[in-house]
């Protein structure tokens, strides 16, 4: 990605997971935006970008973090909203094992509680060790738990796969992780 498109990518997390506010911007019950809206209140914000560079920035992003519907009329991030949003996913069964990246500073914590959602609407988890790995180094030194993730459907907890193949969770209580 274009050093630039990734500015524009970081600032289109903050608008479109957390802070659509900073630009006066509205999200809609299921996180979705008005393309030339979002285009309009960036510009009026000094961050102008057309339409082609946005579609540039949403196919190139490294980890599928936005997605347009059908005729790009409307734009979302994929998941990791902290502002309340309903993204419609519907549970599916998930593979035996998934994996959850983070910070060895945060080890004592989830031993204790589990993998808890914080601010987030849901737990963040990869289906390969490669993600994890990624997602964990960005925090600090890296620790990779592997997640009992059939085993927790099969005792009642959903599971759910975002459009960037993300997996999503409420909650993963201790008895469920390998350290």
């Amino acid at each position: 990605m274009k050093p630039n498109n990734k500015k524009i990518s970081k600032f289109l997390s903050l608008v479109l997971r957390h802070k659509p506010e900073t630009i006066g911007l509205c999200l809609d019950e299921n996180g979705w935006a008005e393309t030339q809206e979002l285009l309009e209140r960036l510009a009026k914000h000094n961050k102008s970008i057309d339409l082609k560079t946005l579609e540039e920035v949403v196919a190139n992003n490294d980890k599928k973090r936005f997605a347009f519907n059908a005729d790009r009329t409307k734009i979302r991030a994929s998941q990791g909203h902290s502002v309340r949003v309903n993204l419609g996913y519907t549970a599916v069964e998930p593979p035996e094992m998934l994996y959850h990246g983070t910070a060895t500073r945060f080890l004592d914590s989830i031993q204790k509680q589990g993998l808890l959602k914080g601010n987030r609407h849901q737990v963040h988890l990869s289906k390969d060790l490669n993600t994890a790995t990624a997602v964990g180094r960005r925090h600090g030194k890296v620790v990779v738990m592997k997640v009992k993730a059939l085993e927790m459907y099969q005792a009642g907890f959903e599971f759910f796969v975002s459009e960037n193949q993300v997996w999503l969770t409420d909650q993963v209580p201790v008895e469920y992780l390998e350290f």
